[in-house]
């Protein structure tokens, strides 16, 4: 099982390499219940409280387990302060959740101001950015074999942004990675609030050239506060596959059906 954020156990190439290999299968599971109770009551019996983090339960049983557990601790511990949050996000737009909330928390605000601003924040989380391995996207069921490779010939990139429930919905697709990158900067201008005053955050997976170029084409276009370049790590990697560059921002919140964000793309794209 790989649970720590770093490339320490297998490096990015084989890991990239085995994802390509029809013969190895590699799937993720969310922590068992033992394990959330033995994580919950460490803490609990440390004096903590705690803040258990999830992603989307729409899209993983996470935040279901957490509550059980959460509520099972509390069984032996009834002065326990835990909560459960769900992010209705994942991947870079969960990660770029935990990192404001352990900014709020160096900054000194008690667990529930943190609490407060997450669940108030949540739905401000947006992503942008393509991903051009398309035979991974339809060895995983999202689409037909016969689209991705059509779509890989022509060098399409489908791009998205988060729904409601924190799956991606694709707006746009892009010919070349270019014109991808260029789409990308222009979506974060058109959606992001405050951009000046933000910390974004640049996800990949095995395309770590794309990622610092988008780096540097916010950094001179939008001219935030700062931004990071980081990988997915094997958990997000083993269902997102290789080839996807992706920016998670704070924006204005995420309309219900996106049709805000349809909206901002086709003015960007002249339609």
């Amino acid at each position: 099982m790989l649970t720590q954020l770093d490339w320490d156990l297998i490096s990015r190439e084989e890991f990239y390499q085995k994802l390509g290999d029809k013969r190895v299968k590699i799937t993720t599971a969310p922590p068992n219940l033992e394990e959330y109770c033995e994580i919950f009551t460490k803490y609990i019996n440390e004096g903590y409280g705690v803040l258990s983090m999830s992603i989307s339960s729409k899209i993983s049983g996470t935040y279901d387990f957490s509550c059980v557990a959460a509520n099972r601790v509390r069984e032996k511990h009834p002065q326990a302060e835990i909560y459960c949050f769900d992010s209705f996000r994942m991947s870079g737009a969960f990660g770029l959740l935990v990192a404001h909330a352990h900014r709020l928390k160096n900054e000194g605000k008690t667990m529930q101001e943190v609490i407060d601003w997450l669940e108030e924040n949540k739905v401000r989380v947006h992503q942008m950015g393509p991903i051009d391995d398309l035979i991974y996207v339809a060895r995983r069921g999202r689409i037909t074999m016969g689209k991705a490779i059509m779509g890989s010939f022509a060098g399409v990139k489908p791009m998205g942004d988060c729904n409601s429930d924190g799956y991606t919905t694709v707006l746009t697709k892009a010919k070349g990675i270019k014109k991808a990158l260029d789409i990308t900067v222009k979506y974060v201008k058109e959606t992001a609030d405050g951009i000046e005053d933000q910390f974004l955050i640049i996800s990949h997976s095995d395309r770590e050239l794309y990622a610092n170029t988008l780096k540097e084409m916010l950094e001179k276009e939008l001219n935030p506060k700062k931004v990071y370049v980081s990988d997915v790590f094997a958990g997000s990697g083993a269902n997102i596959g290789p080839g996807m560059i992706g920016v998670y921002y704070l924006g204005k919140p995420i309309s219900p059906d996106l049709s805000a964000e349809k909206e901002a793309m086709n003015r960007i794209l002249g339609k």
